[in-house]
């Protein structure tokens, strides 16, 4: 689990271009949106297509995207337990 969070880590950074972020400066509980990292609706639109790209994973409800975007933890444990790749 911890190599996924890593990794997650390593996508958001790079497929959002979050070029004043690395890894150390993401906490597994901080909340990717608001006032965690500051991501928007743009933001979220890549997150599922990294996610359907990476994982196999289709996200088609808004209400689950956002309790599965809360934080690197809850993406972690939802990709273990979704992922089809």
């Amino acid at each position: 689990m911890e190599a996924l969070k890593q990794e997650l880590k390593e996508n958001i950074i790079e497929q959002l271009n979050l070029e004043d972020f690395n890894v150390e400066d993401i906490a597994d509980g901080d909340t990717l949106f608001g006032d965690g990292l500051g991501l928007d609706s743009i933001d979220a639109l890549e997150l599922i297509v990294m996610l359907d790209k990476d994982y196999g994973i289709k996200l088609t409800d808004p209400k689950e995207g956002k309790t599965v975007f809360s934080s690197i933890e809850v993406l972690a444990t939802y990709i273990t337990e979704h992922r089809k790749k």
